[in-house]
């Protein structure tokens, strides 16, 4: 199925926390938070201004992206569990993914 978002809404695919620690301890699903990162799969047109002039969204298919705790709506497209969320959820892009460092 092929899903396309309207207006400044965004879909994103929710990135995965480390399952361990730093120092080794493996943490079990139900006490771990949902992540607040994600990737953009698909973006709307844009929002329309006060003329109604069609405003292109800052973000595109691809970007990995930061959004609040309680941002989106939870969906399910093909079986997979995704976001919707506007433009405005979005804290911010991550540019250049850095891996942590892993200690000595």
């Amino acid at each position: 199925m092929q899903f396309r978002p309207l207006h400044d809404r965004v879909v994103v695919r929710r990135i995965e926390a480390e399952e361990k620690t730093s120092g080794g301890i493996i943490i079990p699903d139900n006490a771990r938070e949902k992540p607040q990162e994600g990737e953009i799969v698909a973006v709307g047109p844009g929002a329309r201004d006060d003329n109604g002039s069609l405003v292109e969204l800052s973000v595109k298919a691809g970007d990995r992206i930061l959004f609040g705790k309680w941002s989106g709506t939870e969906v399910k497209i093909d079986g997979e569990d995704l976001l919707i969320m506007k433009e405005s959820d979005i804290l911010g892009v991550i540019d250049n993914v850095v891996p942590l460092k892993q200690a000595a």
